[in-house]
């Protein structure tokens, strides 16, 4: 298969099967490049984990080969169903599933590549068709839904169908400045000695997300991840303060921000967020009074405080073994109530009693997730 181009524009790039003949994914529309390739084997393979271990429809929102937001069907809120223009009930599994992975970071989420675990029905088509995303991986299509994603970024739009049959390789390998790497290819995440759907989606989430890697995990969705940093409590920090945005803009001050009629839902979505983190710069805040039909109510610090400290109930997932406490006093800003991390840190009892002092279970389940 010819691409597109490579991870950058001018490197060509082509994709091939490891055994003739044999593809995981066929190309139903558009043009795929290395990137589209990578975001579609690893956001299929999550939420076919997802699915098949909790039992329930699952979708995930991809940008730069790790998941931006992950779920599994549920309700929607009132918040969300209102960005989306959606009634929060009254959307099928599949919408629910998507929408919900993509509330968890919109921002992120933009130009995102989707993956969903069930055929793609008129539904769903019909919402992406008003979101900005670059492509879809899906395990079938019914009937005119093609055709109406086709439609998106003037044909470009990329349909990629995946092969619920498919069975990958024992081993997987890769080329780097001239040294071919080979490894058994890893099991899979879920398992039974873990309790809690949380938990167990945030550790799929975590298997297809570049490491150090964490995730919390609220009511079958991801709230917040962080991916790709040094530092595991970074991580930890990062992720925890996109689980406190995700939070925030459930605040009535911040969902009930009006905007003119002009204003896209996306430009809604990023204002609302940028309100949330509290530090827009002055030429931000000019655009951000001219986006709005009515003056903004300021959200003063301690009611941002007040608001964060009622978020409950959350799961935390790490891809590593906890290396100090920090990480466990920093989730635990997050209302956060059980975490599942490998373990064998050599302050692994430290971990353990910092859960203990905040009432938070520990999970240790000897599995590290590692992803790169």
């Amino acid at each position: 298969m010819e691409l597109r181009y490579g991870i950058n524009p001018g490197q060509a790039a082509t994709a091939e099967p490891v055994v003739a003949g044999d593809w995981p994914v066929r190309v139903v529309n558009g043009e795929p490049s290395y990137i589209n390739v990578l975001d579609a084997l690893n956001g299929w393979q999550l939420v076919r984990e997802a699915s098949l271990g909790l039992g329930r429809v699952a979708a995930a929102s991809f940008n730069h080969v790790s998941p931006a937001g992950a779920a599994v069907a549920g309700d929607l809120d009132e918040v969300a169903a209102g960005l989306y223009g959606v009634r929060g009930g009254g959307v099928g599994e599949l919408t629910s599933a998507y929408l919900r992975a993509r509330d968890a970071d919109p921002k992120s989420s933009y130009g995102d590549f989707v993956a969903v675990s069930r055929p793609v029905d008129l539904e769903l088509a019909e919402v992406l068709g008003g979101l900005v995303s670059d492509g879809i991986v899906a395990p079938g299509f019914e009937a005119g839904t093609v055709e109406r994603l086709s439609r998106k970024k003037n044909g470009r739009f990329l349909v990629m169908e995946a092969d619920q049959d498919f069975v990958p390789p024992r081993e997987e390998m890769r080329e780097v400045y001239g040294v071919r790497l080979t490894q058994e290819r890893p099991e899979e995440a879920v398992g039974p000695a873990v309790a809690g759907e949380d938990l167990r989606l945030g550790m799929v989430v975590a298997r297809y997300t570049q490491s150090n890697s964490v995730c919390y995990v609220r009511d079958g969705m991801t709230i917040g991840i962080g991916a790709g940093q040094q530092s595991r409590v970074d991580c930890t920090r990062l992720a925890g303060a996109k689980a406190d945005i995700w939070w925030l803009r459930r605040h009535p001050k911040v969902s009930g921000l009006t905007f003119r009629d002009e204003v896209r839902r996306q430009e809604r979505i990023n204002w609302q967020v940028r309100w949330c983190e509290g530090d827009l710069t002055a030429y931000e805040r000019e655009r951000f009074d001219q986006a709005l039909a009515e003056p903004a109510q300021e959200l003063t610090s301690a009611e941002r405080a007040e608001w964060i400290v009622r978020l409950d109930g959350v799961a935390f997932v790490s891809d590593g073994a906890l290396p100090f406490r920090d990480n466990v006093d920093h989730a635990q800003r997050h209302g956060v109530r059980s975490i599942a991390e490998p373990g064998g840190s050599i302050r692994s009892d430290e971990v353990a009693k910092a859960c203990s002092e905040y009432g938070i279970t520990l999970t240790r389940t000897g599995v590290r997730l590692f992803h790169h």
